[in-house]
């Protein structure tokens, strides 16, 4: 989030804090689908139902080693750019958030049909890994491999910063977006398969129509599921590479 210049004053902030710490607790809603973000001031929140999904590079620690820094910000940025732009294709996508060389993102799903759409962006984003890499190796750049994670559940919205620091971003806190990068970190690591899904959202999937079911294998150890899905439109484009 971008700053603007405030210089801190001690008696603010213990004002702030007993504003906050004073506020009704019914200015905590508890909603099923995310509001907008206009309805956030910086004494309220809402526990919400939604999906989040993280995306992170896997052994990115060694791409420094093979290549400078123009052309890293370069695979960094052709990366982060078009998974942004997948996510920000699905309708539902509330928050897409940067860190380092992750992207995750919020998704409102209060619907079973609204997780199938956001399982197919996942599968947008593992085709999209695959052309990137073709693309590279030709211009002799290093591949690599992500994990997908994908979990839903509560989370509480909230808006961060203070009443006059122009700052206005949401934070997302709660189980959902911890457990969706848990499940991040074993894509294409402790599992050959880049997308991992909770058994909640394999159990939602499967009120949905489509083979979903089929596309998922069940991982005793994590309580999880895992799977290698792909775009077939996406897919074409590589098949005619080779």
């Amino acid at each position: 989030m971008e700053t603007n210049y405030i210089e801190y004053n001690f008696e603010s902030s213990l004002s702030r804090i007993d504003e906050i710490l004073n506020a009704d607790n019914k200015a905590y809603q508890e909603v099923d689908s995310i509001p907008c973000r206009s309805k956030l001031t910086h004494t309220n929140g809402f526990y919400v139902n939604c999906t989040a999904v993280f995306v992170d590079i896997r052994g990115s620690s060694k791409l420094p080693e093979r290549h400078n820094r123009p052309v890293l910000a370069k695979i960094y940025r052709s990366f982060i750019s078009e998974v942004v732009a997948i996510f920000n294709g699905n309708k539902n996508c509330r928050e897409v958030n940067v860190q380092g060389d992750c992207v995750w993102a919020v998704f409102d799903t209060p619907a079973s049909d609204d997780i199938s759409g956001v399982l197919v962006g996942c599968a947008q984003v593992n085709s999209l890994i695959n052309i990137l890499n073709v693309k590279l190796q030709k211009k002799r750049y290093q591949s690599f491999k992500v994990g997908i994670g994908v979990e839903y559940g509560r989370a509480l919205m909230i808006k961060a910063g203070y009443k006059g620091s122009m700052i206005n971003e949401v934070v997302w806190m709660g189980d959902v977006v911890n457990q969706a990068s848990n499940l991040c970190s074993y894509g294409n690591q402790t599992f050959t398969h880049p997308i991992v899904i909770s058994t909640t959202v394999y159990n939602k999937l499967c009120m949905t129509e489509g083979p979903w079911q089929k596309l998922f294998t069940y991982e005793f150890s994590c309580s999880c599921f895992h799977g290698n899905v792909i775009f077939s439109p996406m897919n074409d484009w590589l098949k005619n590479q080779k």
